[in-house]
């Protein structure tokens, strides 16, 4: 019998939790994975009572001509990592794998070259998130070893996006 790698396994997991989403430009959906137990789940949407991009028919960056990994200040969702995140026990996360992929909202094709956005990664590197794995195709796939982002701080350089 042929299975599918644990890696994609849970990719294609999160990829489904990323369908959730609201966002009329871009999808993503997270999960965290601590010893190959799912504690958390997370996907693209407006604060809680707030409305979403796909109830008001419009997204504000879209319509600024925002590059993708700039100004999230002007984004109404709550990103699917800080989703996931929010609803995890820290202490669930410490050494924990989080799982991400992105969705193009009007294509449903997975997002290519995906990573955190610089809040997503400094709220990873504070909930104790070992790695992330970050879907590029179907079964293709990246690990990132949270460390890293510490190590190599774009906020000190000024990049932005990603």
């Amino acid at each position: 019998m042929d299975r599918r790698d644990k890696q994609n396994y849970y990719l294609d997991i999160a990829q489904t939790v990323a369908e959730r989403g609201t966002c009329i430009r871009r999808n993503y959906g997270a999960i965290i994975v601590h010893n190959d137990e799912i504690i958390s789940t997370g996907y693209v949407g407006a604060p809680r009572g707030r409305k979403n991009c796909s109830d008001l028919g419009y997204c504000i960056r879209q319509e600024l001509n925002i590059p993708r990994g700039e100004r999230y200040e002007m984004c109404r969702s709550v990103h699917a990592e800080a989703n996931a995140i929010i609803s995890a026990s820290r202490r669930d996360m410490i050494g924990a794998t989080l799982y991400l992929v992105g969705l193009e909202a009007e294509t449903g094709e997975i997002v290519a070259n995906s990573c955190c956005c610089s809040m997503c990664k400094r709220m990873v590197i504070n909930s104790g998130i070992k790695e992330v794995v970050i879907r590029d195709t179907l079964d293709e796939y990246r690990i990132i070893d949270v460390s890293e982002w510490i190590d190599n701080d774009e906020s000190l350089e000024g990049k932005m996006g990603y």
